[in-house]
């Protein structure tokens, strides 16, 4: 890794080799909200990654923004690498669970969504109005 920085601007140039472009992505998204971040280069060889701040920054600033870059490059690799060994384990749960879901044999299939057996769908007029109701004319009475 390779960086330079001039004019606001830093610069960075990753191998595709240790950062893949897909962590590459993932960091530079993490970094849009402070910064324009511009993309460049050969994805086999070398990418070049320039980053600008949306304010005017100090060359102390940029370098502090170029280590948080590369802790974050880390990150998505980790994050990345741990999602691919997973990918069969989260599969199978995800089957598992659509499939107990599609056979579960307690479920009644006579039980609608529509039927309220609690009461708890009645609009809150038709709930209380009769009450308020009745307790004028008991009070007329």
């Amino acid at each position: 890794m390779r960086k330079t920085i001039k004019n606001n601007l830093l610069e960075m140039k990753l191998n595709p080799m240790i950062y893949p472009l897909e962590v590459i992505y993932s960091t530079s998204y993490v970094f849009i909200d402070r910064a324009y971040l511009f993309l460049d280069g050969d994805p086999k060889k070398e990418i070049i990654v320039a980053i600008k701040g949306k304010k005017n920054l100090s060359k102390k600033q940029l370098e502090n923004l170029a280590g948080e870059f590369l802790n974050e490059l880390l990150s998505a690799a980790l994050r990345i690498n741990l999602a691919q060994h997973n990918k069969k384990i989260r599969q199978y749960i995800v089957e598992r669970a659509l499939v107990s879901a599609a056979n579960d044999e307690n479920l009644d299939e006579s039980v609608s969504y529509l039927d309220d057996p609690l009461g708890i769908a009645v609009p809150w007029e038709e709930k209380y109005s009769k009450k308020s109701k009745n307790s004028n004319e008991e009070e007329k009475k």
